[in-house]
């Protein structure tokens, strides 16, 4: 592991391989560990970097004003990295997309998996579920607790049975369970979910800065190739929004992995390699 001071924040990142770059941004429910099978797979032909945001996984804090959009392309300015294709997993999609309306001359393409958009507002439907199956394990105002500081402490009893609904939601999704997924995953995931949320809980968690005007009104100003993946076992109004961005995106290429929640890479990194890979391979890197 290395780090970089990025707009007054400590990043922590691993680099490796020759060739063109790719940066490979986390989930909001992961940080980069997320990333190994790729890290791994894609450094005999690439150049790669996966990073965690700031307040995830090894980096700084989140304090002040600030946007991990601007973080991305600030940490490809610092490791001198003109150009990179970017591949964003959930609200890692949204960074990229943000980024790339920001500095489209800096993006050479976007893999999207299973992404975030900013500027959309999920309908009632999702928040609904979203609450039913995990918010409503501790409580709504417990959570509100935690997540403004209030609490004195966390209760790690609390704390496991969020991590573990949150998990089993996302990435088993909403149709299946946890036993559903290999163990390795299972465990894998439920790790990366259970620090952001003892973070979070710690201390209060301040909201980045999105692109102005944001994304959900600007897809059609995404002229470089671009690629969504989904899993279809995924909360449907991922799925949905998954949808929307094959609909404003032209030339959009769409791979879908049947039994697969909304972390395809972890979960399964062979068909998401191979898919990969052959996008990136396909791309002119000039």
């Amino acid at each position: 592991m290395a780090t970089m001071r990025i707009n007054g924040a400590d990043l922590a990142y691993d680099e490796a391989g020759n060739g063109p770059a790719v940066v490979l941004v986390h989930a909001g429910c992961a940080d980069r560990r997320m990333w190994e099978h790729q890290f791994q797979a894609l450094t005999a032909d690439f150049r790669v970097v996966r990073y965690d945001w700031r307040g995830y996984g090894e980096s700084a804090d989140a304090t002040g004003d600030f946007a991990h959009h601007e973080d991305l392309l600030a940490l490809m300015d610092a490791l001198e990295i003109g150009r990179a294709a970017v591949v964003g997993s959930s609200d890692g999609g949204k960074i990229g997309l943000d980024a790339a309306l920001t500095a489209p001359g800096r993006i050479t393409s976007l893999t999207l998996v299973a992404p975030g958009v900013s500027g959309h507002e999920w309908p009632s439907s999702m928040t609904s579920l979203y609450r039913e199956r995990v918010h409503d394990v501790v409580g709504l105002d417990r959570l509100r607790q935690y997540r403004t500081g209030e609490a004195e402490t966390i209760d790690p009893a609390e704390l496991d049975a969020y991590c573990e609904a949150e998990t089993e939601f996302l990435v088993a999704g909403p149709s299946r369970t946890r036993d559903d997924l290999d163990p390795e995953v299972w465990k894998a995931a439920l790790a990366m979910d259970r620090r952001l949320n003892r973070r979070a809980w710690s201390r209060p968690q301040p909201t980045s800065r999105t692109a102005q005007p944001p994304a959900i009104t600007r897809l059609h100003e995404i002229k470089i190739p671009t690629l969504v993946v989904t899993g279809l076992a995924d909360v449907p109004g991922i799925l949905a929004l998954s949808d929307l961005l094959v609909e404003g995106i032209k030339g959009v290429r769409r791979v879908e992995l049947p039994r697969t929640g909304h972390l395809p890479p972890l979960e399964r990194p062979n068909e998401f390699n191979a898919a990969l890979l052959g996008f990136l391979q396909e791309l002119d890197h000039r």
